[in-house]
């Protein structure tokens, strides 16, 4: 494996397991915040979640309250992702990707030490806030990436940064997961744990990158302080010109269609999928009783199938195959999500746990890989800040909107109508690659 690319896939692994441990708790902690902290934020934004339910008609349960305020907190997160990723991406096109990436790393940090202050619902709000906005080093990744490899090598960079993801999903959830059950058996809040874990990583990964990382985009490649995109970025909280990247200049046109018809693809497919993926543990939570601990072995199986597909499948295809393998990732998603609507017993769920895992080891790795292509040295930070921006915006959006089917319509109509909306993406794509075919 390329240097580079190992110290990335290092520092992405440390900084996904510390990102996910949170993943399987989310349930419990909103629940925790519910019967334990009865002012402030909390309860305002329980009474505009009653407020909303009486709107729409949806039964008064704590299992579809829950649904919807977790959605609000995945979306805050991203919303955040969505302002911070494409200024990040073009200060690093002007100062570098290492300043930048230490940069957002201190703030993760910070975020995790707050989070394992939060005795109330503020302070962790607080600490979602501060990860959302520093949350930079992911886009920053793709583009040290896309610094240092040739086209042909850039989908086995773009699919390792794809398995440090997985590796992430597998081990960090259950992690999480673990400490909070001995932590509440030794008396302590039993977030507290996971928490002082994921800031530990967090700091190691600061001085893992600080040691081994080196400059990837030379001086003499970096935008000019009159030229900077950085005074562009601001362009890219229009979600309408964040869709036709403004921000990007001194492309070719087709070079820019090229970006904007893959951009928009990719939003659509992460607005449904995110949506559907947040539900997730709320729908095992609630169909199958799922504690944080079941929760943890199931994220544990989906990372493990996304690993072995992402390394062993998705590293080794052809640069100009990776239209044809993410179009069959989002067929396969279809009956994954309609599967997922239905399954009565865990067996059936995890079958469609199987598809939903094995498309998503394909899809995104090879968007990006596509992505990564256009523009030169001096652009791909604004570029994928751009396209991580984009998948934030979705993420954002993804989320409430989901959860909002979900608890007014039920996890069915959620998971069969996000399923059937997949075909939308799919025939962009399927169009994508019908005209890089007669290219």
């Amino acid at each position: 494996m390329n240097r580079v690319f190992l110290i990335v896939f290092i520092s992405l692994v440390l900084d996904l397991l510390a990102f996910t441990v949170i993943l399987p708790l989310l349930p419990s902690i909103l629940d925790y915040y519910g019967n334990n902290d009865k002012q402030g934020l909390y309860t305002y934004i329980k009474t505009s979640v009653s407020n909303f339910r009486e709107f729409v008609g949806a039964p008064d349960t704590p299992r579809w309250n829950s649904v919807l305020f977790g959605g609000l907190i995945g979306s805050l997160f991203s919303i955040l992702n969505f302002l911070s990723a494409p200024v990040i991406g073009a200060a690093s096109d002007k100062y570098g990707r290492k300043p930048l990436m230490l940069i957002c790393m201190v703030g993760v940090a910070v975020s995790y030490g707050l989070w394992a202050l939060s005795s109330n619902f503020t302070l962790f709000v607080i600490a979602r806030i501060v990860g959302g906005i520093s949350k930079g080093n992911v886009s920053l990744s793709t583009a040290i990436v896309a610094d240092v490899s040739t086209p042909e090598k850039r989908g086995k960079g773009m699919a390792w940064i794809g398995v440090a993801f997985s590796v992430g999903f597998v081990f960090g959830p259950t992690i999480g997961a673990l400490f909070s059950v001995y932590g509440k058996s030794m008396g302590e809040v039993f977030y507290l744990l996971p928490a002082l874990f994921a800031l530990v990583l967090a700091i190691s990964d600061i001085l893992f990158v600080y040691l081994f990382l080196e400059e990837t985009l030379p001086k003499n490649k970096r935008v000019s302080i009159c030229n900077s995109s950085i005074k562009n970025s601001t362009d890219l909280i229009n979600p309408v010109k964040l869709l036709k990247f403004s921000s990007v200049h001194n492309v070719s046109r087709t070079d820019l269609s090229s970006l904007q018809q893959i951009g928009s693809l990719y939003f659509i497919y992460m607005f449904l999928y995110s949506g559907l993926e947040f539900t997730l543990p709320f729908l095992m939570h609630n169909r199958f009783q799922y504690d944080s601990i079941q929760q943890g072995k199931m994220f544990f199986f989906m990372g493990v199938i996304m690993a072995l597909v992402q390394g062993g499948y998705v590293r080794r295809v052809k640069h100009d195959r990776q239209h044809k393998v993410a179009t069959h990732g989002m067929i396969i998603l279809i009956p994954a999500f309609i599967i997922m609507a239905f399954a009565s017993s865990t067996t059936l769920m995890y079958i469609g746990l199987f598809l939903f895992s094995f498309a998503s080891g394909t899809v995104v790795p090879c968007l990006t890989t596509m992505i990564s292509v256009h523009g030169g040295p001096e652009q791909k930070g604004i570029i994928m800040g751009t396209f991580r921006s984009l998948g934030a915006l979705a993420r954002a959006v993804g989320p409430i909107l989901a959860s909002i089917v979900y608890w007014s319509l039920g996890a069915k109509v959620c998971y069969v109508s996000g399923g059937i909306c997949l075909i939308l993406p799919i025939i962009q794509l399927m169009r994508v690659q019908k005209r890089i075919n007669n290219e």
